[in-house]
């Protein structure tokens, strides 16, 4: 009796085992790269290298950018056609080295590109316009009861290519160097672009002495949106 009480036992443990065993095997392992919300865009982007040039003279130009931002967001207009940026950043130059010649000081200048893939041109309606009326007979007579003015055509639009618009925001015309310019949270708008836009920040050096003018260029990393 013993051996067969211990035999029933042994076959109820063993079922539950066999059963669940296949179950948590079935169960998907979790994702995740999945489940990650999307970054949101807070407008922050790097900046490229700076400019930098040695003059003939022995003058070292310098310009360079740093903190900015360029984040895009909804025209005022609500066009599609229209593209606005809220943008930021420090644009610096500095002129060093001991050259030959007597700096009488220069202009720093700094703004943003914003390239169209395709630009709205033209716009023309191509048709014909009329006036139509009805009405009833009267002794001689017809009174008029409607008119109505028809319109038939279609609307035309001729695209233009591509195009690049320079917007300068400050320059900063100095004595002596170092010089800076600092933008925040400043409004940069295109229109007429229905196409994808670029944006890429720009600032340029200039350095002058009693007979030359030496200027050097910063470009900023393209941000396409």
């Amino acid at each position: 009796m013993n051996r067969y009480a211990l035999a029933a036992a042994t076959a109820c443990i063993a079922i539950p085992l066999i059963v669940t065993s296949p179950i948590a095997l079935a169960e998907p392992p979790a994702d995740p790269v999945g489940d990650a919300a999307p970054p949101v865009d807070t407008g922050v982007v790097a900046s490229a290298p700076p400019g930098v040039v040695t003059t003939p003279d022995g003058w070292t130009l310098t310009v360079v950018a740093g903190n900015e931002t360029q984040l895009p967001i909804a025209p005022l207009t609500t066009a599609v056609s229209s593209r606005e940026y809220l943008v930021g950043g420090t644009f610096g130059g500095t002129v060093t080295g001991n050259g030959t010649t007597t700096l009488a000081g220069g202009v720093l200048e700094a703004g943003y590109q914003i390239g169209c893939g395709i630009e709205l041109g033209q716009v023309r309606l191509i048709g014909q316009a009329g006036i139509s009326t009805s009405g009833s007979s009267i002794t001689g007579g017809i009174v008029p009861t409607g008119v109505t003015f028809p319109i038939s055509g279609t609307i035309e639009i001729h695209a233009k290519p591509g195009t690049v618009t320079q917007i300068a925001v400050d320059k900063k015309t100095f004595k002596t160097a170092p010089v800076r310019v600092t933008l925040k949270d400043t409004h940069v708008k295109v229109d007429g672009c229905v196409g994808q836009s670029f944006l890429r920040s720009y600032a340029t050096l200039t350095s002058s002495t009693t007979d030359t003018d030496d200027i050097v260029a910063y470009y900023g990393v393209t941000k396409s949106v």
